[in-house]
């Protein structure tokens, strides 16, 4: 018997006409329900991304939407996350900025609030940012840093191994462990699983005693499993409370020891901030969330007393951590209340771009009211199916008027960050993507200081304008038909990317 609802299972001649009926009808009842199911509480995009693959597959569709289908960490660990929030608030009189605010706009101050009601974490005076554009050069200062600790380092990055650039650095870690510094360990699991190198990261901490945990593990023999890809992919490095370092870097070589990138000529590009003042124990804030989801221990004293007392001068910074234990989409919200707030200019750098509906309006809507909108991506990326995503939302852009730069191949971009205006800049882990937004556990470094923000337009026309190349709207226009088809295929996966 032939049937609309069977026809990517066809049934062999001869099965009896009951298991026939019971597989139209299984078929039958699960798109029903996935179509009052699904679109709950979700976008209408990423609910369509599911129904669409539900009703093309709805066996294997139905069973990947178990697996994947809700962004938000297991009901315990967001607890756990809102219990940190609230200790933070406690122990920083609720303020969403430490010390004198008068000097910041009406947009500037609402957005320290936004975070601050979103994160718990407060815009904070008396900080200093160097910006570190090498990575490997950036892994021996932290080498040099984690040499001069005297009580404690806390390291989390998504992924770690051992390789000729990370060892200096892993070292360290080892000698600050013996000669009694308390140095604790937060890697991601399946970030780090896999990557030549891990295998003997792993078997070095394990021996080393250094107290380290894989973040989200899957491990379910071990009774340790969530949703697969939700992912800590936070950069985080903290030093006695005094030096922290975040950005997009992560703890191995420029090239990942990957064979394929070798063999390519692959080279990652990263940016990395090296902080000092109370916006590291903010830092140190996130890590111990973190510790505390892991591992059941909060870590109270080694960031405490630093938010509390206003410090003047400096750089005004604030943390912003967002992810799968947060109930709303952290980064996003800022993102778009930056870009919304945006008087001349705006400058985007992100190795993914697959925005969703609310970033796009923003950024149309900005380009078509006069405001210069640059875009940084890469001309090269390590992941083909996001690459053609990524381009399905030029034709869009451009006709907007935004300028779309393309960073050299085979240099792959890595570089995370966003400049608004003449005092407002964002470094950190966060990708412009629904990954990034929703299912990714990030940490986003906000910055307001006219002069840092300058430091930020001499890197980008010293090194992303130099070495890019604008894209050729005329020739963009022109490209194949079936280049135009791969990235509309591509861009229907975008919402689960």
């Amino acid at each position: 018997m032939d049937s609309p609802f069977l026809f990517l299972f066809p049934v062999p001649a001869g099965w009896p006409q009951g298991v026939i009926w019971a597989l139209i009808s299984i078929d039958f009842l699960i798109r029903v329900l996935a179509l009052g199911f699904v679109p709950r509480n979700r976008k209408p995009s990423v609910a369509l991304g599911w129904l669409l693959a539900i009703f093309l597959i709805p066996y294997v569709g139905i069973l990947a939407f178990w697996m994947f289908g809700s962004s938000k960490l297991p009901l315990k660990r967001r607890e756990k996350q809102r219990v940190l929030n609230e200790f933070i608030k406690r122990r920083t009189g609720a303020r969403a900025v430490i010390g004198d605010s008068s000097a910041l706009s009406e947009p500037l101050l609402t957005s320290a609030q936004l975070n601050y009601e979103l994160g718990a974490l407060p815009m904070t005076h008396g900080n200093h940012l160097e910006l570190l554009t090498d990575n490997h050069e950036a892994m021996l200062r932290m080498a040099e840093d984690v040499d001069a600790a005297k009580d404690y380092v806390h390291f989390e990055f998504y992924i770690v191994a051992i390789d000729s650039a990370t060892k200096p650095l892993l070292d360290a870690l080892l000698r600050a462990h013996e000669r009694g510094v308390t140095v604790r360990v937060l890697v991601d699991h399946i970030g780090s699983l896999g990557v030549p190198g891990y295998s003997e990261l792993v078997r070095m901490l394990d021996g080393s005693g250094i107290p380290w945990q894989r973040a989200l593990p899957i491990r379910p023999w071990r009774g340790e499993y969530q949703r697969p890809d939700l992912r800590n992919h936070r950069k985080i490095l903290v030093i006695d409370g005094d030096v922290g370092y975040t950005g997009s870097q992560n703890i191995v070589h420029r090239s990942y020891n990957k064979r394929r990138n070798l063999r390519k000529g692959f080279e990652w590009k990263d940016l990395t901030a090296r902080c000092t003042g109370p916006v590291v124990a903010e830092l140190n804030g996130v890590f111990a969330s973190d510790w505390y989801s892991e591992t059941d221990v909060i870590i109270r004293d080694e960031f405490e007393e630093q938010l509390k007392a206003p410090v003047k001068g400096g750089v005004l910074a604030q943390v912003v951590p967002s992810g799968p234990g947060f109930d709303l989409e952290n980064n996003l919200r800022l993102f778009n209340h930056l870009i919304y707030n945006a008087n001349h200019t705006v400058v985007i750098c992100s190795p993914y771009f697959v925005p969703d509906e609310s970033l796009m309006h923003a950024l149309v809507t900005e380009a078509l009211s006069g405001v210069d909108i640059r875009l940084y991506v890469g001309a090269t990326s390590d992941s083909r199916i996001t690459q053609k995503a990524q381009e399905s939302y030029y034709d869009e852009l451009v006709a907007a008027g935004v300028r779309i730069f393309q960073y050299h191949a085979p240099t792959v971009l890595h570089s995370k960050f966003l400049i608004i205006d003449d005092e407002v800049a964002i470094i950190g882990s966060s990708n412009m993507d629904e990954r990034s937004f929703a299912m990714n556990m990030e940490v986003t470094l906000y910055v307001v200081s006219e002069e840092f923000v300058q430091s930020m337009y001499t890197l980008e026309a010293s090194d992303y304008r130099k070495n890019s190349v604008e894209l050729d709207v005329e020739a963009w226009n022109n490209r194949k038909w079936y280049r135009r088809y791969v990235e509309s295929v591509a861009r229907l996966t975008s919402s689960l990317l």
